[in-house]
């Protein structure tokens, strides 16, 4: 039997057993079948990788495009003077564009930033049209078609990243990176740091650097495995978090956390004497949000919510939305997305000028704000530019790990004798029946919850098991 860069390859003729054909179950069986595991991952799964981190790349600088296409409607020169009035930016927001209904007001996020009057047209569905004031001039900058707040541009690549505007099949190609990303990295973790003592030393130097002094196939392996070794927490970070909004598997998600009652609490509107009514809900943070009102909504109200919530302690950017149902409350939410991050939101009262019920950020339960955070992590905005860079450097760093690991396939593929494969042989086939049986025995049932959680990982992993049985089944048949 030979060894090869990623592990034990079965010659012919060859039991395939790990330990020079000795039978019996052993820790090698484990190593084998991750090797198996991650071969397989690497070579199938990889392309759909590759895909998610070149366009989470381009999506990750998406204010920065924003700036440069959109730029004369998103901001404005700073004038060191107070900004006019809602009211009076509404009014001009209106004059220009008086169809559809208002729906929402968002503050500007800085100084130099317009402010965002946003209304909603039926045959817009789910966007809406955003009018760019100039907060100081009250005059209309422009206006365009968003998405939650989203330009068009962040919009198209971010349905670029999520489904490849394949619309909902394009969205099991994420789906699924998403799902084998961390099985990859963690199979990459085992196979470096427990490599064998008759290799590379063991050493924090050996796990972290790569081998310069060697060459071929060792040096593309040591590549490969000490820039996964750097990547590994990013990555576990991207699969877990881009798993929660995902279809399937965020489902799954969605319903753990309500068994564990830990959704974010829902903003009461209804107002003192009237029914309950439906809370404005974690969507109400976000720009563009809230339900249609009535064209009577007079603007001057939305000066009132704002300043009411300003008294009650609501600072930076916030949304203002009317209420979509009559006697109920409107609603302030801070959309202030960058670290730390501001969440509060308020249900206003704008007859009486006062705050009738709140939710606090810091009430949160801890999955509500890991979720949150995560997500936004997620898209590069929590931690401004520095996450914008780190995001950067993971989705290249990952794009160079796949290179690498496709090249290691061409190297190891064998260079002489008649009848050789293009590529390098995969790992030796059956080591699963080389596992100790307790940890077959524990692995099985574990392996079959994580195929429930995450349902795409499940259905591919079992198509992998299958056609790999098919293939040794007809192999064994022609010899």
């Amino acid at each position: 039997m030979t060894t090869t860069e990623t592990g034990p390859v079965a010659e012919p003729g060859s039991s395939g057993t790990p330990e020079g054909g000795r039978s019996g179950r052993s820790r090698h069986g484990l190593r084998a079948l991750i090797v198996r595991l991650h071969f397989y991952a690497g070579v199938f799964v990889a392309p759909f990788l590759f895909v998610a981190a070149l366009t989470g790349l381009l999506y990750a600088f998406t204010p920065q495009f924003d700036q440069l296409v959109h730029g004369d409607l998103l901001t404005v020169e700073e004038r060191g003077e107070a900004p006019r009035p809602l009211a009076e930016q509404i009014r001009a927001a209106r004059a220009a564009h008086p169809e559809g209904t208002l729906a929402s007001v968002v503050t500007p996020p800085g100084p130099e930033d317009t402010t965002r009057v946003v209304l909603s047209l039926p045959e817009l569905g789910e966007n809406q049209r955003t009018v760019f004031v100039d907060p100081y001039t009250a005059e209309v900058q422009g206006e365009l078609t968003t998405w939650w707040g989203a330009t068009p541009l962040t919009s198209w690549l971010d349905e670029f990243h999520r489904s490849l505007h394949l619309g909902d099949l394009g969205t099991l190609y994420s789906e699924l990176a998403a799902s084998w990303l961390w099985v990859v990295a963690a199979g990459g973790l085992v196979l470096w740091i427990g490599r064998s003592r008759g290799q590379r030393a063991a050493s924090a130097r050996g796990v972290l650097l790569p081998d310069r002094s060697a060459g071929g196939v060792r040096r593309t392996r040591s590549l490969h495995a000490a820039t996964g070794i750097w990547l590994a927490l990013g990555l576990f970070f991207l699969s877990a978090t881009g798993l929660t909004w995902s279809e399937y598997a965020g489902a799954r998600f969605d319903r753990a956390v309500d068994a564990v009652r830990g959704q974010a609490p829902v903003l009461d509107t209804s107002l003192p004497g009237s029914g309950p009514a439906e809370g404005g809900g974690e969507h109400a943070g976000h720009a563009g949000g809230g339900g249609d009102t009535s064209s009577g909504t007079d603007p001057a109200d939305f000066d009132i919510a704002l300043r009411t919530a300003r008294d009650a302690g609501l600072g930076g950017t916030v949304v203002v939305t009317p209420p979509s149902e009559e006697h109920t409350a409107w609603t302030v939410a801070q959309s202030d997305n960058t670290w730390p991050v501001h969440y509060d939101s308020v249900a206003v009262d704008v007859a009486g000028a006062e705050v009738t019920d709140r939710t606090r950020w810091a009430d949160h339960p801890l999955a509500a704000k890991l979720s949150k955070l995560g997500v936004q992590g997620h898209m590069g905005v929590l931690f401004g530019i520095v996450n914008q860079i780190a995001l950067a450097a993971i989705a290249v760093g990952l794009m160079c790990v796949m290179f690498w690991g496709y090249r290691m396939w061409w190297q190891r593929r064998p260079t002489r004798g008649g009848g050789r494969p293009v590529l390098g042989r995969p790992p030796a086939r059956g080591a699963w029946r080389k596992l100790p049986l307790p940890v077959l025995l524990a692995g099985l049932p574990v392996v079959a919850a994580v195929g429930w959680a995450l349902p795409l990982f499940g259905v591919t992993l079992l198509a992998f098991l299958l056609v790999d049985v098919a293939v040794g089944v007809f192999r064994r048949r022609r010899v």
